[in-house]
């Protein structure tokens, strides 16, 4: 009977739903017209119940993945607005799965984090949540080349609340920033997409790479595509609107811009760029090494001007964005699947550093590195905890950060041992840079206010810590886990 499940389906408007269920939660006051705990209380476990059912549902989609075919799974189709020219069809292969687990589990770990870091629009909160989760789930599962639009630019709508109700002073200024690039970078793929339904009706993702081009058409189809996703994934030049974003919205807004949309840009790329390169790719490849070789020092360089730890980790993201661009468009299968692994990597370990950030700023009221230290004493938990994102992001062997290094470095040797080193240097010097990082803030001096008592993580912050940690070195140490489905999906370089 469970074969008969619409599963993908049901796993995506299930968080709709919870919305919903949280929007009719009633409001309760007390006898001075403040809201009560057990309201506040209902409202989040709705979110945790919702995102919780949700994650495991996308668990059951793992169980029942079939590792031995490169089709789509779990196909699902509905003449949904079809008079628009938007077909309801949505499925799985082995490079969607990943991410719509990740979707899940990171949309669990935020909700579980904003526990008591959320004090505001409790209610909204969870809503806006659980909706962006949705769409993400229904971008990652869409077939159909519009449907996949339409969640690609619905998805910005919560996040610019997110960032424009729970964030820092400057919010509306970061929120509005955020929304412009984004929106209006949309309309470079919408252009595409408009052409290629007049040409091929059905859009089919699967079968895009299928579609007969012309060189003109080739250029101006993938400039269109990759200048869309370049900005979503704040690849040079476009990486300004990131680091303000960063700076104002919360704890759980920097999970998202780090995990969601990095990931979005990356899948999208992987889909709808390189189909299009079949004979113009050995004029594209030189500009986009150049591009990403641009981010890479451009985050590099940054790194050394600032002081506050959130900015660091925004550059970070922009290395990142680099090494993963660069695998993808080495053209073998060694650095593509380097790049997806690195994708996923990244998001465990960016997760861990945001929220230790977050952690700091708590307990500390500041984010600047010259102010703190004497962690390793203080909180010890916490400075273990932190030692392994580092380590993680540095590439260390038994890390899932090794593994995706290595398969790029692999794959760009064969190709061109001249950009593999200048890369190793590079994640060389980083490293150098990261751990005389952790040492400023585990074993030196500390310039914060005496009177402020430190304490350690507590319970909720140890345990997401924990898991986060515990994925990084399983990870590490069996990425087959990951790698075996990304020889799952249809798609070969031209």
């Amino acid at each position: 009977m469970i074969d008969n499940w619409p599963i993908l389906t049901m796993t995506i408007i299930l968080p709709l739903i919870g919305a919903l269920f949280v929007s009719f939660v009633p409001k309760k006051y007390d006898k001075n017209a403040i809201i009560t705990k057990n309201y506040i209380l209902n409202v989040k476990l709705v979110g945790i119940w919702t995102s919780s059912m949700t994650f495991f549902l996308s668990l059951l989609l793992v169980v029942r993945f079939d590792d031995t075919t490169k089709n789509y799974q779990f196909f699902e189709f509905s003449n949904w607005l079809s008079s628009f020219g938007i077909i309801f069809k949505v499925g799985l292969d082995g490079l969607s799965l990943p991410f719509i687990i990740l979707t899940t589990f990171f949309t669990l770990i935020c909700i579980l984090y904003s526990w008591n870091t959320i004090h505001q629009k409790i209610k909204e909160f969870m809503i806006t949540f659980l909706i962006l989760e949705s769409f993400t789930l229904g971008l990652f599962s869409s077939i159909d080349l519009s449907l996949f639009y339409i969640f690609y630019v619905f998805i910005l709508i919560p996040i610019f609340f997110i960032i424009g109700i729970w964030g820092g002073v400057k919010r509306i200024q970061a929120s509005f920033k955020f929304f412009l690039y984004t929106f209006f970078s949309s309309i470079f793929m919408l252009i595409p997409i408009i052409y290629l339904k007049i040409i091929d009706n059905s859009i089919d993702i699967s079968n895009i790479h299928n579609i007969k081009l012309t060189f003109q058409e080739q250029i101006w189809l993938f400039i269109g595509f990759f200048m869309s996703l370049a900005v979503r994934i704040s690849l040079w030049p476009f990486q300004t609107w990131l680091i303000e974003v960063h700076d104002e919205v919360p704890t759980v807004g920097s999970i998202i811009l780090s995990v969601i949309l990095l990931n979005v840009g990356g899948y999208g790329l992987i889909r709808f760029s390189i189909p299009f390169l079949s004979e113009i790719y050995y004029l594209i490849q030189p500009i986009i090494f150049l591009i990403s070789f641009v981010s890479i020092i451009y985050g590099f360089l940054m790194i050394f001007t600032h002081r506050d730890l959130k900015k660091i980790v925004s550059y970070l993201t922009i290395i990142n964005t680099g090494i993963i661009t660069l695998g993808i468009f080495c053209f073998n299968k060694q650095c593509l699947d380097g790049s997806i692994f690195h994708m996923i990597s990244w998001s465990f370990i960016s997760a861990g550093l945001f929220i230790a950030i977050g952690v700091i700023y708590e307990k500390t009221q500041t984010r600047d590195i010259n102010y703190l230290g004497d962690f390793a004493t203080k909180m010890p938990h916490f400075s273990v905890f932190l030692i392994i994102f580092i380590l993680a992001y540095i590439g260390l062997p038994l890390t899932s950060g090794f593994v995706g290094y290595f398969l790029i470095l692999l794959g760009f040797w064969k190709e061109n041992p001249a950009v593999t080193l200048t890369l190793g240097i590079i994640i060389i010097f980083c490293s150098i840079y990261m751990l005389k990082f952790y040492k400023k803030i585990s074993f030196g001096e500390s310039k914060i206010n005496e009177n402020l008592s430190l304490t350690d993580v507590d319970k909720r912050e140890m345990s997401l810590l924990l898991i986060l940690s515990l994925l990084i070195l399983i990870f590490g140490i069996f990425p087959n886990f990951i790698l075996d489905f990304l020889d799952n999906f249809n798609f070969v370089y031209k």
